[in-house]
Parts: C-alpha cells; structure tokens; sequence
C-alpha cells in the first residue's frame, strides 16, 4: 500500500509540475475554444434571423409585385439590400422589382436594381440573369454599346440562347444584319441541341418548339432590311 502511495505522490507531483508549465497556455485554449463555439452559435442564429426577415419581407414584396405596384415593390426592394445584402432574398427581390419597374416604364429604376444584382450576387446563374435583363432595358433606351457590353462574356448555359437572341436583338436595332444573323441562329442552334436532350420533358419540349418559331421569325425578318440568308 505504500509503494502506490508513494506512486500516486509522484504521479501527483509530475501532473502539478506539468500543470505549473502548461496551466496556462492549457486555460487559454479552453477558452478560445469555448468562445469559438460560442461565436459559431450565435452566427448561426444571426444568420437564421437575417434569413427569416428577408424571407418575411420578400414575401410581402412578392405581393406587391403579384398587384402591379410599382412603388411598394421597390420599396421592399430597397429594404432587402439596403438590411440584408447578403442574402439571396435581396437578389431575387431586386430581380422582381426590376421587372414591375420596368413594365411600369421606370426604366431607370429597372436599371439601378439590375446594376446591383449583377455587381453583387454571388450566385452565376442569378447574375447572368440581370446582366440579360440589364442589356433588355438598355436596349429599350437605345443604349446599344452598353447592352453589348453586358453581354460581353459568356453565359452560364442555361441562358445561352437567350443571351444570343438579345444579341440578335441589339444588332437588329443597330441595323447590323450580318451581325443579327449570326446571333439569332446560334441561339437557334443551341435551342435545338437543348431540344436533343434526352431528359427534355414533353411540356418543355413543346415550349422549346415555340421559342423556335419565335427566333425563326425574327430572322427571317431579318430579309426585309435587304440581306438575304
């Protein structure tokens, strides 16, 4: 019984000795540790709180939006980016008010909220998406160059016939025919290898078919200004 007294004494020793050279640098990361988690919590809840008010405000948005107001749904818009910019509500909801304004002929607002949309999101898709729409409401204010330069880099391939449509559409606006061409049949190209995939499901294909006769149209209208194919 001595011997492992006499053990426990030392063992007991060595354990105050080692606590004497490492206690605190021991504490220390205790504590960090402690406070990390804590931290981690607390963004956690912050994050679900930021998430559950712009949810709550782009719900009222969407509203807004479904009954034409222009106003209130830039309002709410306004609200999403100016208190919750990094939220992907504050995206979509620029996205919706920018088209409520610019059916509402507030071309201007149209443009500042894509501006913002396709500088600030972090997600491609949803900036392809306002830098297309941003190009549609400068080409309605005739704004050629910069439409072009919107479209200046490629699309993520969701949006690679609509880009080259708007394409076509600026150069017909422009009065560049070759250039108009070229664009409406890539689009019409790339519609049709999307229209070849294998899991296009029958409504889309049918929608595929229509957009088809939409771009088909447009360049054969193409011939009026005196170019032929």
């Amino acid at each position: 019984m001595a011997v492992y007294d006499l053990e426990e004494q030392e063992q007991l020793a060595e354990l105050k000795t080692w606590w004497t050279q490492h206690g605190k640098f021991v504490t220390s990361l205790v504590l960090v540790v402690a406070l990390a988690a804590a931290g981690w919590q607390a963004w956690n809840w912050w994050q679900r709180d930021q998430a559950a008010q712009a949810s709550a405000i782009y719900g009222g948005l969407q509203i807004a939006a479904n009954q034409r107001d222009a106003k209130r749904t830039r309002e709410l818009a306004g609200d999403l980016i100016d208190k919750f910019p990094r939220t992907a509500y504050a995206a979509m909801g620029a996205l919706v008010s920018a088209k409520v304004q610019q059916d509402s002929g507030e071309l201007k607002t149209a443009q500042v909220q894509l501006q913002w949309v396709a500088d600030n999101s972090n997600d491609d898709a949803i900036r392809a998406l306002a830098n297309l729409r941003l190009a549609g409401v400068m080409l309605d204010e005739k704004n050629y160059d910069g439409a072009l330069a919107r479209l200046a880099a490629e699309p993520v391939a969701a949006f690679t016939v609509r880009h080259k449509e708007v394409k076509g559409d600026i150069y017909s606006a422009q009065g560049k025919v070759a250039e108009a061409r070229v664009a409406y049949e890539e689009a019409i190209t790339a519609l049709e290898a999307k229209q070849a995939q294998a899991d296009v499901t029958g409504t889309e294909r049918g929608r595929n078919l229509a957009y088809q006769e939409v771009l088909r149209s447009k360049l054969d209208g193409l011939a009026s200004a005196g170019v032929k194919p």
